[in-house]
């Protein structure tokens, strides 16, 4: 099992990102050759930790490209077998959505997927979609509900709520589908809830920073419930996405769904010492929590 990518190549997308880190390293370690594409292959903030892996010197390939440039991906998918495509902005202060956020989201995955269905190697395209892109419709999310790989964001109320993340990761993955229908690909989606672990990359994103957050002095607590999973069970999933022939459709990952009291009492019990907040930002009913199914159909 862990030698089971022996002879393969595929493409990691955005290689330098916090799951796609995890990602190319234990894809190298399943003896995986990888071609990652980064926006900067001479940035070392960007490539350093990814060159210094196990396995990367003989078997990792950087490519140069962008999400917004058309075929710039052609050349990182040529001669692969599978192609996780995990590049996509994450952060919630966009000064302007649609440039920053959501042309690369759906742009970016019309690119790739565009190049992967001139590949005639290409066997099987992984795309990281969202929780983002599964939860948000207007649908009560309480602790009697369920919450499944059937449902889909609404895009009208994401844009009516100035939820522009989770708009272009609704977008992007409703266009995924509809072009691996119309060009015959073979996709899966994993749909990961807020995406929590240790980094590799150098920089902090955004789902690590919400933890951060509440270690860093804040006084109070946001009044929010989200699912949150771990980047090693995020990476592993997208690598059975592959490898498991009968995977097929959306994989919602969520370990559990947690409000952020629940978050800041675990944190209080696993470091006493820490500086963390009392209170809850308002005295408003906390947002109830929800399940996510276990099972998929």
């Amino acid at each position: 099992m862990a030698n089971s990518g022996e002879g393969k190549v595929v493409c990691v997308t955005g290689a330098s990102g916090y799951i796609a880190s995890w990602l190319v390293k234990f894809l190298l370690s399943r003896g995986y050759t990888v071609k990652a594409s980064v926006r900067d292959p001479s940035d070392p903030k960007k490539t350093q930790h990814l060159v210094s892996l196990e396995g990367a010197k003989e078997r990792l390939h950087l490519f140069k490209a962008d999400l917004l440039e058309q075929g710039s991906f052609d050349s990182a998918i040529d001669g692969c077998h599978g192609v996780f495509h995990t590049a996509s902005p994450f952060f919630n202060d966009a000064k302007d959505p649609q440039a920053e956020l959501i042309d690369p989201a759906v742009k970016g995955t019309l690119n790739v997927l565009n190049s992967c269905a001139k590949a005639s190697s290409v066997k099987r395209v992984v795309v990281t979609s969202s929780m983002a892109a599964v939860g948000y419709n207007g649908k009560p999310r309480t602790p009697d509900v369920t919450v499944d790989e059937t449902w889909f964001s609404d895009p009208e109320l994401c844009e009516a709520s100035k939820m522009w993340y989770v708009l272009s990761k609704t977008l992007a993955e409703d266009a995924a589908w509809k072009l691996a229908k119309e060009k015959g690909l073979d996709i899966v989606t994993i749909n990961p809830a807020m995406v929590i672990g240790p980094l590799l990359q150098p920089t902090l994103n955004t789902s690590a920073a919400a933890i951060l957050n509440l270690i860093n002095g804040a006084k109070t607590f946001p009044n929010l419930s989200f699912g949150w999973v771990n980047v090693k069970d995020v990476a592993n999933a997208h690598i059975q996405a592959f490898e498991v022939p009968s995977a097929n459709g959306r994989y919602c990952l969520v370990e559990r769904v947690v409000h952020h009291s629940e978050i800041v009492n675990i944190l209080r019990e696993l470091y006493p010492n820490l500086p963390l907040p009392e209170r809850c930002v308002d005295e408003n009913p906390y947002v109830p929590t929800y399940q996510v199914s276990k099972d998929k159909t």
